[in-house]
């Protein structure tokens, strides 16, 4: 008996089902080679775009080996006669300058620890190479054999100084009082009885480059004025040496490490008087800032990490890039605007006005609220002040210190820069406050023997 072959249908279903089997895969293969490839070339832009975000992190992660490269290039700079500085000779030649450790690059800006004839100190400079400051147009249109005379480095010197600073020409030669433009002269001036001959190119540029860097130029320029600012030490092209100081954390509740300082020190004050001490040099500082300067002084990044204190627990600015006098404060905040949260810049900070949809250019709060809102709140607070926070002088301070962070009356009306600033009121209050419970400190018996503080005179050619 013969075997029954599939009828018409059953064979149009099998010569289907056999199509279905060849089309199959390779229908799968197509749609299986375009996921891969999508998928390739996402892996392809994700990894590209890692190692591009990778090397930019990289190329201003702070290294050893990439420091101690670009000190190297330093000193080649000097060796070939394009920098120079007090401190080159030292650094490039006799040994004198040991390094230590890279701190921190941020934005270009490298700053790096080291020894300076055995003491520490901190070598800054806004940009990496010497090459990437921006030269003395001037030397293009001279004869490399002629020289500037001191008098013509000191008018554009002061030039360049007035412009970083953001101060009006009109107040540039403006005596008494010792204000910040006032000291310019006198800054330029004593360089230039103390030097008895023309600058070369290699102190033009170097020179040059320094007064570049808005810091620099701040630190300078307040450097016989405040003891509220870092002291320049020395420099050598485009970098600068200041005071090493014990700088602010926000990890600890003291902000500084009172404990180490004081075994420096060989002090017998307790932390809690050491603290009221800082507090007082806080409220001195912002009054100083307020009021001893031609133009009020402006800083619009307080934090921990750019306060230092000295031996004397004098609180000194190490971190001034945020910092401006009253006509480059009001020109920052003179500024477009559709609401008050428009004219924050940092920690400064001013109204809308609505109707002209613009920011007014006098700062609304001021240096002491903002120490007040950032590290008087947070030091003072019943959680850290323990069984003492019930205390009435604590009590008093704790208001006191709500007050000064939550009003806004840094700035009234008054003839100097349309301001007082700082709130005069409350300033006075914390003060009082504050030496009371100093006071008690002493009365208590916990206070220790005269606080000796290492002074250290710097005698070398500063730019």
């Amino acid at each position: 008996m013969l075997p029954v072959g599939p009828g018409p249908g059953g064979a149009g279903r099998g010569r289907g089902a056999r199509l279905l089997r060849c089309l199959g895969p390779r229908r799968w293969s197509r749609r299986g080679t375009l996921v891969f490839a999508l998928l390739w070339f996402g892996s392809w832009l994700f990894l590209n775009g890692l190692v591009l975000v990778h090397r930019s992190i990289m190329s201003d992660y702070c290294t050893d080996d990439k420091s101690k490269r670009i000190l190297q290039r330093l000193c080649l700079d000097f060796s070939a006669g394009s920098a120079t500085g007090d401190m080159c000779e030292d650094l490039c030649v006799l040994g004198l300058v040991e390094y230590k450790r890279c701190l921190y690059y941020e934005n270009g800006k490298k700053v790096i620890e080291a020894r300076w004839r055995g003491n520490p100190v901190i070598l800054k400079s806004k940009l990496e190479n010497f090459s990437s400051y921006e030269p003395l147009a001037i030397l293009d249109y001279q004869d490399p054999a002629e020289d500037l005379s001191p008098l013509d480095v000191i008018f554009y010197a002061t030039l360049e100084v007035r412009n970083s600073l953001g101060l009006a020409e009109e107040n540039e030669d403006e005596e008494g009082g010792g204000g910040a433009n006032s000291s310019l002269a006198r800054l330029w001036g004593k360089k230039l009885k103390n030097k008895d001959k023309d600058y070369s190119r290699a102190e033009l540029s170097s020179l040059w480059s320094l007064l570049q860097q808005e810091e620099y130029t701040f630190l300078r320029v307040l450097q016989d004025l405040s003891s509220h600012v870092a002291k320049v030490l020395g420099s050598c092209g485009h970098f600068y040496a200041v005071e090493f100081l014990s700088a602010g954390h926000a990890w600890d509740q003291n902000i500084f490490s009172l404990d180490e300082l004081r075994v420096q020190a060989h002090s017998m004050w307790t932390t809690r008087e050491m603290v009221h001490r800082i507090a007082l040099s806080f409220l001195d500082m912002a009054w100083h800032f307020d009021n001893d300067f031609t133009h009020r002084l402006h800083l619009c990044d307080i934090k921990p990490e750019n306060f230092a204190i000295r031996d004397d627990l004098t609180v000194v600015a190490i971190d001034v890039d945020m910092a401006f006098f009253e006509p480059k404060m009001r020109d920052i905040l003179d500024q477009n605007c559709s609401s008050d949260d428009d004219c924050n810049f940092f920690d400064c900070s001013s109204r809308c006005n609505l109707s002209k949809r613009r920011c007014s250019p006098r700062r609304r709060n001021s240096n002491l609220q903002v120490i007040c809102e950032k590290i008087f709140r947070l030091w003072f607070s019943p959680t850290l002040l323990g069984v003492k926070a019930g205390l009435p002088l604590q009590v008093e301070l704790q208001r006191a210190v709500l007050e000064c962070s939550e009003t806004d009356e840094g700035v009234k009306d008054s003839d100097k820069d349309g301001g007082e600033g700082g709130g005069k009121d409350i300033h006075q209050r914390l003060h009082k406050i504050l030496t009371r419970l100093l006071q008690e400190d002493r009365a208590s018996g916990e206070q220790g023997g005269p606080w000796e503080g290492k002074g250290h005179v710097h005698t070398a050619l500063n730019f």
